[in-house]
C-alpha cells in the first residue's frame, strides 16, 4: 500500500516556489500527478520549471530531485536562449506565417491524396509544444506554422506523422509500422528534428 504524503506548506501544491539550484534561483511549480510513477522536471514556455511529483512523493524530496537536476537545466536554459536568438524578427515572421498559409495546408492535403487518408479540415496554429495535432473523429489536423522553417523532408514527416493518426490514435507497432511504410527515413528526419527543434 502506497501512503500518500502531502505537501506540508498551506500554499497550493502547484503554486511557484523559489528554489536555489547552484548560484541561482529558479521558480519551481511542484504538481502532485496521480499517474506518474517517477519525478519528472519540465521547463515551461514561460522559463518556470514544472515537476510532475507522484502520490508517493514528498516536496522535500521533489526539490532536492530539481538541484540534482542542474546540467540537465543549464543545459536547457543554453538551448532557449540560443532558440530566442534564432528567431526572426516579426516583420519577417509574418511573412513566414503568410507562406505557411498559403504553402502548409496544401502539402498535408497532397500527401493525405497520395497515401490514401482522408482530411476534412486542416487548422494552422502557433502552439509552442506541439509540430501537429490530429482529431480522428473530426478527421482535422491542426499543424504549427513553423513547419515551413524546416527542411522538406523533416515538414513531410510530421505531416505523415499526423495523418498515421488518424489510423492509429496512439504510439503503437502499428502506428510506427505505418509510419514507417509511408515515409520509410522517418528515423533519420526524427533525430534530426531532436537535434534542431528548439532552433525553430
Amino acid at each position: 500500500m502506497q501512503i500518500v504524503l502531502p505537501f506540508k506548506e498551506k500554499t497550493r501544491a502547484d503554486a511557484p516556489r523559489p528554489v536555489r539550484v547552484g548560484n541561482l534561483v529558479h521558480l519551481v511549480r511542484f504538481v502532485r500527478v496521480r499517474r506518474a510513477r517517477r519525478y519528472v522536471l519540465r521547463i515551461r514556455p514561460d522559463g518556470t520549471l514544472r515537476v510532475a511529483v507522484p502520490p508517493f512523493g514528498s516536496l522535500a524530496e521533489a526539490t532536492s530531485f530539481v538541484r540534482s537536476q542542474r546540467e540537465w537545466i543549464e543545459r536547457q536554459r543554453a538551448r532557449a536562449l540560443r532558440a530566442a536568438a534564432a528567431q526572426p524578427p516579426a516583420e519577417e515572421i509574418r511573412a513566414l506565417k503568410g507562406r505557411a498559409a498559403r504553402e502548409l495546408p496544401a502539402r498535408l492535403l497532397a500527401l493525405a491524396a497520395q497515401h490514401g487518408f482522408a482530411v476534412s479540415r486542416v487548422t494552422l496554429r502557433a502552439q509552442r509544444t506541439l509540430w501537429g495535432s490530429c482529431s480522428r473523429r473530426r478527421a482535422s489536423i491542426s499543424i504549427n506554422w513553423r513547419l515551413v522553417r524546416m527542411p522538406e523532408d523533416v515538414r513531410d514527416y510530421i505531416l505523415l506523422h499526423e495523418l498515421a493518426h488518424l489510423r492509429h490514435a496512439d504510439h503503437s507497432r502499428k502506428f510506427w509500422a505505418l509510419v514507417e511504410t509511408i515515409c520509410p527515413t522517418f528515423r533519420e528526419t526524427h533525430r534530426w528534428l531532436r537535434r534542431h527543434a528548439g532552433e525553430i
